[in-house]
């Protein structure tokens, strides 16, 4: 005889682990890595390894002195780290990614009590402290994508070793983000291939439109992402950007290159889509990933700073528990009653 056992909730309706989710996105991340390390080098990966160690090492030590359970084998950590790195220019010297990834980890994860908890997303919060810390870093110099020949895999290696600041060293090479010169009106309908493919100037991750791509379409097609929000987020851009352009006698010159420079790809697939800091119903993720989409586009066509994904994030993170509230899920069996008490 077969036994029923009857228990409260929650009920598990996957086998899928917090682990296992995390290894997907680690996977979906790794042509953006590869991109990375072809377009900037080995100081590239150097920099992402660190960044990875040094996230998880932080919260290995936390734990540790918190005698708290390790936590580490979740991957939670090495995805917070990879992502961060993500958003770290190749021109940055070893410091800026350890304390980055400590700071993410330790403030932002674990003082609220670890994975599921936090009240943002740890990268983008750690990115945001690192421009507010060592901004002239973080913004100036942009790295250009170097030549693989005469030893250009090692050119920014040679740089930061030197000794001398990394804006001096890598001033011979750097170059404008496509984001800083459309906000100036020069970038419009130019090189879009070149953004498209990576062959840009910006952060390690953010470069490559095609890396991206492929990674957040394999998040949607393995369901560990709701296709709402990138859809949302990187369509209310293209509106705002369309909007901006025709201001400007250019509509469509305006679209494209928003969509494919800067951080748009790599923040709407890989950090606002987070468990832990974006809403728990569908209607809710439309209008936080609305959200973020035109705080990005207002901070970008007319803030003194030519990228606002992150702050954007970081903002709509905070607001995600009022959106709860206002969409918040009904129970199984609910039925909504009348101003007179009668149920409808």
């Amino acid at each position: 005889m077969n036994k029923f056992v009857v228990s409260s909730s929650p009920h598990i309706a996957n086998r899928r682990t917090v682990s296992g989710i995390m290894q997907e996105v680690l996977i979906a991340l790794l042509p953006a890595v590869i991109a990375s390390v072809y377009f900037f080098g080995f100081y590239a990966l150097f920099l992402e390894l660190l960044c990875v160690g040094s996230a998880i090492g932080a919260e290995a030590l936390y734990n540790k002195v918190m005698k708290r359970e390790q936590t580490i084998k979740d991957c939670s950590a090495a995805v917070t780290g990879l992502l961060l790195a993500l958003n770290l220019p190749a021109t940055v010297p070893f410091y800026v990614p350890i304390i980055g990834s400590a700071f993410a980890i330790v403030f932002v994860k674990m003082l609220f009590g670890g994975i599921g908890k936090n009240f943002a997303n740890p990268a983008i919060t750690g990115r945001v402290f690192l421009l507010l810390a060592w901004g002239a870093l973080m913004t100036k110099p942009w790295g250009s994508p170097i030549h693989w020949s005469d030893g250009g895999a090692f050119y920014y290696f040679r740089c930061i070793l030197k000794g001398n600041s990394a804006i001096q060293d890598v001033a011979a090479v750097t170059t404008a983000t496509p984001l800083s010169s459309l906000t100036q009106g020069g970038y419009a309908g130019k090189d879009l291939l070149k953004m498209f493919l990576g062959a840009t100037g910006g952060s390690l991750g953010e470069t490559s439109a095609l890396a991206l791509l492929i990674g957040g379409v394999y998040l949607i097609v393995r369901r560990i992402i709701d296709w709402r929000v990138p859809v949302t987020f990187v369509g209310t851009v293209a509106l705002f950007a369309l909007i901006y352009g025709g201001a400007n006698g250019d509509a469509l010159g305006y679209i494209l290159p928003s969509v494919l420079g800067g951080g748009l790809l790599l923040g709407a697939f890989f950090m606002a889509t987070d468990y832990s800091t974006s809403p728990n119903t569908k209607t809710g993720l439309v209008v936080f990933a609305f959200g973020c989409g035109l705080i990005t586009s207002l901070i970008r066509f007319y803030g003194s700073y030519p990228e606002g994904v992150s702050f954007a994030i970081l903002l709509m993170n905070i607001l995600t528990p009022y959106i709860d509230k206002a969409f918040k899920m009904h129970p199984f069996g609910y039925v909504k009653q009348k101003a007179g008490g009668q149920k409808k």
